[in-house]
């Protein structure tokens, strides 16, 4: 029995679900998500009630005092439980009122949204909480219940709106709407930069909006320039202090200094000289791993990221084998030789992005045996795409390529890394791109494709891969070459799903983007073909990125949601013990 018991213990922890974007609603995943809440909040109460800190009673028996001491972000929807969880504790184990008790959690949660893709979103069947939680069912009943009659007061006679707020979604099976439970139970809801909390508002959330405009807020995302600038990029990290001294590192907007050095000769020479020399080190590492010779003056033109539909790795190969059909068509021509790298992993039950990553290989191996082709153009995907790998590849970047659809990436964070470490980036505006366009300028950025409400437009009228398939040659040929197995002798029909999807029932609309795409790319390379003005823009772009500090990112949290001053005074590990 022992062993037994010990067994269903550890099954708890037995999988991480891998899905990246993707609701499955698997029960073990929600034993997985309650196990982590029920265990922080028990761990958080324990530490209020012992701690000294404005209480001269031995144990604190008030939680007055818990929401000053106390903030819980809800980072997604993943530990929305802790919500109701936290209403169990107070109102059954401490007998609080139950108005009591909202009020303390709703003044110590908060709520951060990362995704705005609805199959993303965690619905939970009233079922399963029915089965595995009742008592935080009945909870989260009766916070609907109360939630239904302020909109209903607030609404009077508006139905359709009432259906739209409940945390229970009926249909042929009830659910539970994770967001909505976090909107209502939380004192402040964000999204993880400008663009994406806008979309939020005016699109999501848009009925909470009306309803509590002063909830909502931004939060653009941040990365720390102490891994992503001075430990993987030394060699930048030197140089940039020799400039301007060593104080951007915990204070990042210092970076704004370098401007000044934008049209310097010998500072040009020194950045690029550290281009060069993390590009022949990383070429070394890709000879070495990938067994291909890469030609280190070519632009690396590098996408990392987890593979999915949105994030447009397709469209970044259909550029690909445009680039090579040119070669092949003129091949005197002077080209811009390329090293395109694409990496990332796709989830495991993620079919469509495993065919992608096959996509991506079966087009390198007809690439990188092209004799006409030479060293002009080599393809590479990156295989286990990782931190430890990223902190190589992404200091030897030329471009970042940032490609989503307009609408659909909440923020990303690479694209930042890129920008700090001198790669200058192709991008939509989506995500934090629009931000970092805005600090470097427009034209210190290679910007293309449909803004969000061209995006919105096109879905209004239908989007109609087929008429750009038959408009634009390079693109039918392309595609001809997919479906026809010229990538794929062996198996003539193996990239047939693609082909399909992206003729009938591409929901990312990669052929709507594809010619403005193309045309950007030209930009790119003739750019690219000038090394002093390309380093001028690398310059300007590190010099602009300090905005997206995660220092930044937390101070604001800190000041504007959790009610903290941030300090940057050194927290000992918990092993040493505190004065």
């Amino acid at each position: 029995q022992a062993v037994l018991d010990r067994n269903l213990a550890e099954n708890i922890s037995r999988v991480l679900y891998p899905n990246d974007n993707f609701f499955e609603g698997k029960e073990l995943r929600l034993k997985q998500e309650y196990f982590v809440v029920a265990a922080t909040l028990q761990d958080i109460i324990r530490r209020f009630k012992s701690s000294k800190f404005g209480s001269r009673d031995p144990v604190r028996t008030t939680f007055e005092a818990f929401p000053d001491k106390v903030a819980i972000q809800l980072n997604d929807t993943h530990p929305a439980l802790a919500i109701p969880e936290l209403m169990r504790i107070f109102v059954d184990i401490e007998h609080l009122s139950w108005e009591k008790a909202w009020e303390i959690t709703n003044r110590t949660c908060a709520y951060t949204n990362h995704t705005v893709l609805p199959e993303a979103l965690e619905r939970w069947p009233v079922h399963l909480f029915e089965l595995l939680l009742p008592r935080h069912l009945s909870i989260i009943y009766e916070i609907n219940r109360r939630h239904m009659e302020n909109v209903a007061r607030r609404y009077p006679g508006d139905n359709a709106r009432l259906g739209r707020m409940s945390l229970i979604e009926e249909g042929d099976m009830k659910r539970i709407n994770m967001a909505h439970l976090c909107i209502v139970g939380a004192h402040a809801v964000n999204g993880v930069a400008r663009i994406h909390s806008e979309i939020l508002k005016e699109t999501v959330f848009k009925d909470f909006y009306e309803m509590e405009p002063g909830k909502f807020q931004n939060k653009t995302n941040g990365i720390t320039p102490r891994r992503w600038l001075v430990l993987c990029n030394p060699g930048l990290a030197d140089i940039i202090a020799e400039k301007i001294g060593e104080e951007y590192i915990v204070e990042m907007d210092e970076l704004k200094k370098l401007l000044k050095f934008a049209n310097d000769d010998a500072f040009i020479r020194a950045v690029a000289n550290v281009k060069q020399e993390n590009k022949l080190k990383f070429s070394v590492y890709l000879e070495k791993e990938y067994n291909v010779k890469i030609n280190p003056s070519s632009m690396f033109d590098v996408q990392v990221k987890r593979i999915h539909e949105y994030k447009r790795q397709i469209l970044n190969c259909l550029h690909i084998i445009t680039f090579y059909n040119r070669i092949k068509r003129e091949p005197n021509k002077k080209y811009t030789p390329r090293t395109i790298m694409i990496g990332g992993k796709a989830a495991p039950g993620y079919h469509m992005a495993k065919l992608i990553i096959r996509l991506i290989t079966a087009i390198g191996e007809v690439v990188n045996n092209d004799p006409i082709v030479g060293d002009r153009l080599k393809v590479i995907y990156l295989e286990n795409y990782r931190v430890s790998l990223a902190e190589k590849v992404i200091p030897a970047s030329d471009l970042s390529e940032q490609i989503s659809t307009a609408g659909t990436e909440a923020s990303g964070t690479g694209n930042m890394k890129f920008m700090l470490n001198g790669a200058l980036t192709i991008g939509t505006m989506d995500g934090a791109n629009v931000e970092m366009a805005e600090e470097a300028g427009m034209d210190n950025f290679f910007i293309f494709g449909m803004r969000v409400k061209e995006v919105d437009a096109m879905d209004a009228v239908g989007y109609n891969a087929q008429s750009y398939y038959d408009r634009l040659p390079e693109l039918k040929q392309a595609m001809d070459q997919i479906s026809g197995g010229f990538f794929s002798p062996n198996d003539r029909g193996l990239f047939g799903e693609i082909v399909n999807m992206l003729m009938h029932h591409d929901r990312f609309k990669v052929f709507a983007d594809y010619e403005d795409y193309i045309k950007c790319q030209d930009r790119v390379s003739a750019l690219y073909m000038n090394p002093k003005e390309w380093t001028k823009m690398v310059i300007k772009n590190i010099a602009t990125s300090g905005k997206f500090s995660s220092d930044r990112t937390i101070g604001e949290y800190a000041r504007q949601i959790w009610g903290v001053e941030p300090s940057k005074h050194k927290i000992p590990p918990p092993s040493e013990p505190r004065d």
